[in-house]
């Protein structure tokens, strides 16, 4: 069945539903890292917090303990780019072997639909998932320059004009690293609500609106947030 045929099987329900996919993915990542006035979400707080870090490292005499922080970040993210790598080899296994899911297709009762359908259906999840990886592979590796940075940062004591200009250039690293880093979660998440679409396009708005509301829970309404805020 060629390509063409495949994407003129898609209802106009099935377009819209992937519309309101890929805007709802830009949206809440774009009102995440700007929220609006007055209303800071979690992630530009820890943003905050993280200058706060460096200004107090500047102080700090003994800074193993801000080195371990660190590797503990490269290792997150290191964690997070393993498990999308995992999850992409998984979904390429389902776009190459769709039986599975006619199977289940079939249990259940829904309509019969050609392979070439199933394995559109799979290439959003694939794509997400792949962008997550990405920002989890950059984050991983600006987490590493900030630990340069970091290390490169004179004690405050030692009078050094470059101490405060070494800090700050080592917070806005880790800031970066840390954005690119939310950016692959959310990614992850959203590929989770685009596997809805095997269901069907209300299923996929559906999962995409489940994700939408979680994540923006998360960063505006949740107790961390509270905690930030004092």
């Amino acid at each position: 069945m060629p390509w063409t045929a495949a994407l003129a099987a898609l209802s106009p329900a099935d377009l819209a539903a992937v519309a309101v996919l890929l805007l709802a993915w830009a949206a809440i990542g774009w009102v995440t890292d700007h929220p609006p006035a007055g209303r800071p979400s979690v992630s530009v707080l820890m943003a905050g917090m993280q200058r706060e870090w460096m200004a107090q490292y500047l102080r700090r005499e003994a800074r193993i303990f801000d080195a371990t922080i660190e590797a503990s970040l490269r290792q997150g993210t290191a964690f997070f780019a393993s498990t999308a790598l995992l999850a992409i080899g998984g979904v390429l296994a389902l776009i190459g072997n769709t039986a599975p899911l006619q199977g289940v297709a079939a249990q259940i009762g829904t309509a019969p639909a050609p392979a070439l359908l199933w394995q559109i259906r799979l290439v959003p999840p694939a794509v997400l998932l792949v962008h997550a990886f990405l920002k989890f592979v950059w984050a991983h590796r600006i987490f590493g320059y900030g630990s340069v940075l970091m290390a490169a940062v004179p004690m405050a004591i030692s009078d050094d004009p470059l101490s405060a200009v070494r800090a700050g250039q080592a917070a806005e690293f880790n800031i970066r690293g840390m954005v690119n880093f939310n950016a692959g979660l959310r990614s992850m998440y959203f590929a989770l609500g685009a596997l809805g679409w095997l269901a069907g396009p209300v299923a996929l708005i559906g999962g995409t609106l489940v994700v939408t509301w979680l994540l923006w829970a998360r960063e505006f309404w949740s107790r961390p947030r509270d905690i930030l805020k004092g």
